[in-house]
């Protein structure tokens, strides 16, 4: 009864919040503007975006990071030793677990060391399945959680503020429409996003992530809180989809930025009701990660 309750709760502050974003927005102009101003707003009542592949098709578990414009470096890729076979394949091969290549160069000594302990806790079977993030009901971080497959997300557009709102767990990321960052920035899930529009793209600039539980992508490329975060989301001509290009820089975990592409297409959804921690439990023992729980009541 109780995660009924709070479930409702979150949902209804959902809806209120949205409500409250569409009405504030109406009849005033957009703050850090730079030329056309990119539309990618949802509708909860009707549509959202949902995660594709490169060929069009939904994403599913094993899809990860598109490969960005030649000549930028990409994103980490699976070990080659270990193909990762996701939920997408046709032919009914069996799914793989996904395993990081940390012998990739681009690594600092400590994080190739990070992946290959992690890698090795799967392979040794001690964990039956790599921890991902938004699957286990953490926020996926920032760029992780752009990379969720399972349920849509949502924009909302304000002048001062672009909210974007997942599905899952009401999960909600904030982009303040200015051009500084605070003095102080505390470490956080989401950490401190600041946008503007230029050339028809919506630019995020994203430092104070917190490093706890938070990857880069599927295979678990950690990072330290020296990340910076540069998202250009921008429209395809026709609004059916909508790409992000990420940069990654972090000097203490990369020897140069990683750039990676992400797409989601305009699809049909309402906004429905998801708990995550609910019967999200180890059914068959794979010593899953366990989902978090609070030590006490919110209310």
């Amino acid at each position: 009864m109780d995660s009924l309750l709070a479930g409702a709760v979150r949902l209804i502050g959902a809806f209120a919040v949205v409500a409250c974003i569409l009405a504030g927005a109406d009849g005033i102009a957009f703050a850090q503007t730079g030329g056309k101003i990119p539309e990618f707003a949802s509708n909860p009542s009707t549509w959202a975006w949902v995660r594709v592949r490169a060929d069009g098709r939904n994403a599913l578990y094993g899809d990860g990071w598109l490969d960005p414009p030649a000549g930028l470096r990409g994103p980490i890729k699976n070990h080659p030793d270990h193909p990762l076979q996701g939920n997408n394949d046709r032919q009914g091969r069996q799914v793989t677990v996904a395993i990081g290549n940390h012998l990739d160069p681009i690594l600092k000594p400590w994080a190739a060391e990070q992946m290959r302990v992690s890698n090795e806790e799967v392979l040794s079977g001690k964990r039956g399945m790599p921890f991902l993030a938004t699957s286990r009901c953490y926020p996926g971080s920032i760029p992780g959680q752009l990379l969720w497959t399972t349920e849509p997300f949502y924009f909302v557009q304000n002048p001062k503020m672009v909210h974007m709102v997942w599905q899952r767990d009401s999960l909600s990321r904030r982009i303040a429409m200015t051009d500084k960052h605070s003095e102080y920035v505390k470490p956080s899930w989401f950490g401190e996003s600041i946008g503007r529009y230029e050339n028809g793209e919506l630019v995020v600039d994203t430092i104070g992530l917190s490093t706890k539980m938070s990857f880069i992508d599927m295979f678990r490329t950690p990072h330290s809180e020296k990340l910076r975060v540069t998202e250009r989301f921008k429209p395809t001509a026709d609004g059916k989809f909508l790409e992000v290009l990420v940069k990654v820089e972090d000097e203490d975990t990369f020897n140069e930025p990683m750039h990676m592409i992400a797409r989601w297409r305009k699809q049909e959804a309402d906004w429905k009701e998801f708990i995550c921690a609910e019967n999200n439990d180890d059914r068959f023992s794979h010593n899953l990660f366990p989902i978090p729980r609070a030590t006490k009541s919110d209310f």
